[in-house]
């Protein structure tokens, strides 16, 4: 990290967020955020909560990253997730659509199908800032799904729209989204921002070394 990038993370700040591998590393600090929160809480292991194995989570951590920080992830004491069925179809679309040959599109792939089981909006459940940041993660890693949500539907009710389309039916009623009476559950406002949606003290955390690619 660049001595400006500390002093934001020491300081509690989010990080200065920097072409292609630093968004990437942002949102990688955000999901581990919320893994650590929950892992504190009793709520889940780390691999369960990011959807990641546990080699894959080291390749991810912070090279930096405190004792105290490596021994709340407890990592030595879990297990690699078992995806249930619902959170296997949705990765294997995401995997269908990542970028080929690419890990990192591939770890997104099973981290965002892990946290798309939660209860918020996407990108509250992932700890981002704002639907923003999470339009240019999909749009990044797996551009041609991301292309086809022409309508700015939310990414949850896209992702179940598309897999249903690829088997061949829709769960719609209405003959067109605009005389749906679902219409605000698909396409209704997000809250616009969170400023303070990590709260783990990352400062401690991350030390002087940036994430890895």
């Amino acid at each position: 990290m660049s001595a400006q990038k500390d002093a934001c993370v020491d300081a509690g700040q989010r990080p200065t967020i920097e072409p292609e591998r630093g968004f990437d590393e942002h949102v990688l600090t955000c999901v581990l955020s919320c893994a650590l929160k929950e892992v504190e809480a009793g709520e889940a292991t780390a691999t369960e909560s990011t959807g990641l194995s546990v080699a894959e989570l080291r390749e991810v951590l912070p090279r930096g990253l405190s004792a105290t920080a490596v021994a709340a992830l407890a990592l030595e004491d879990v297990s690699d997730p078992e995806p249930g069925m619902e959170e296997e179809l949705l990765r294997d679309l995401l995997l269908a659509h990542a970028r080929p040959s690419d890990p990192a599109s591939a770890r997104f792939a099973k981290i965002v199908a892990r946290r798309a089981m939660r209860d918020d909006h996407l990108w509250q459940d992932l700890g981002l800032l704002n639907r923003a940041e999470l339009n240019r993660l999909l749009a990044t890693h797996f551009p041609m799904l991301a292309a086809g949500n022409t309508r700015n539907m939310k990414w949850k009710k896209y992702f179940y729209r598309s897999l249903c389309e690829a088997d061949g039916f829709s769960l719609c009623t209405a003959p067109n989204c605009r005389e749906c009476c679902d219409f605000d559950s698909c396409f209704g406002p997000e809250e616009e921002q969170c400023e303070e949606r990590v709260t783990f003290d990352l400062g401690a955390a991350l030390g002087q070394e940036a994430l890895r690619p």
